[in-house]
């Protein structure tokens, strides 16, 4: 999984099987609070689940400025290719 594509796949299954939200809505441009029906909750949860598939230290801070998939993508990419 080093690749953005990849990382978008990954959203999409976590929040399918988390949050059944169907995978066509997760796009990069989709806003997490507003389009997703994201809440901080979901956030923590999604960022413990992201900590176990990539095995890597994740921050909730590194996390607090994202506010569409695709700085989510973003934000674990840089993680995960530091």
């Amino acid at each position: 999984m080093k690749n953005r594509d990849d990382i978008l796949q990954l959203l999409k299954d976590i929040m399918q099987e988390m949050f059944e939200i169907e995978s066509d809505e997760v796009t990069l441009d989709a806003r997490l609070y507003e389009d997703l029906d994201f809440d901080s909750i979901d956030a923590v949860d999604m960022i413990v689940k992201l900590k176990e598939m990539t095995g890597k230290a994740v921050k909730p801070e590194d996390f607090k400025n994202a506010r569409t998939v695709n700085d989510v993508v973003e934000a674990v990419y840089k993680l995960i290719n530091a």
